[in-house]
């Protein structure tokens, strides 16, 4: 089913099509982050957008999508350096006895940034690498970034959460 869809669609348009895809998503990110910033931090607005892409682990059940070992590796490198950069730039600030993300216009400059590298990985390797594998590449290296990010950013809340806990505690 999924090969004959990917069969009856021309190459280049499959690479277009995938990178304003991905143009849109990113962009869409950058909204959302900046709406976010808005409202007190929760463990379940950080855990849960990981848990949501996981399930995009299920394309690997189509052949397509299957990814050679040494490129799982590669990927999952690739985003584990990039969560670095997010995990530099998440800070969290107190207000009003409530957690939230610090504003930071740097943010939104890495994110597109980050989202131009991949676009520019994703037509580079697009000559090379078959459509779909690109695609399970791409999602191993977006999931090796978030998780070690939202990971990151649940520890660091904790640490405020028990501190802001501490301190009423003394009150």
């Amino acid at each position: 089913m999924i090969e004959a869809i990917f069969i009856s669609i021309p190459p280049a348009l499959l690479i277009i099509g995938t990178t304003v895809m991905a143009l849109f998503m990113g962009i869409l990110a950058i909204i959302v982050r900046s709406k976010s910033a808005k409202q007190p931090v929760s463990v379940k607005k950080i855990i849960l957008p990981p848990v949501f892409m996981s399930t995009g682990a299920l394309m690997f059940i189509f052949e397509e999508f299957r990814v050679a070992p040494l490129q799982i590796i590669e990927a999952l490198i690739v985003g584990v350096l990039f969560s670095l950069i997010l995990i530099k730039t998440t800070n969290f600030e107190v207000r009003e006895e409530e957690v939230f993300i610090k504003k930071s216009k740097a943010f939104a400059f890495i994110l597109f940034g980050l989202l131009l590298i991949r676009l520019i990985g994703k037509l580079v390797l697009s000559n090379t690498v078959d459509i779909g594998e690109l695609g399970g590449m791409f999602w191993i290296l977006a999931f090796g970034m978030i998780v070690p990010w939202r990971i990151s950013m649940l520890i660091n809340f904790k640490k405020i959460e028990n501190t802001l806990q501490f301190k009423e505690e003394l009150s």
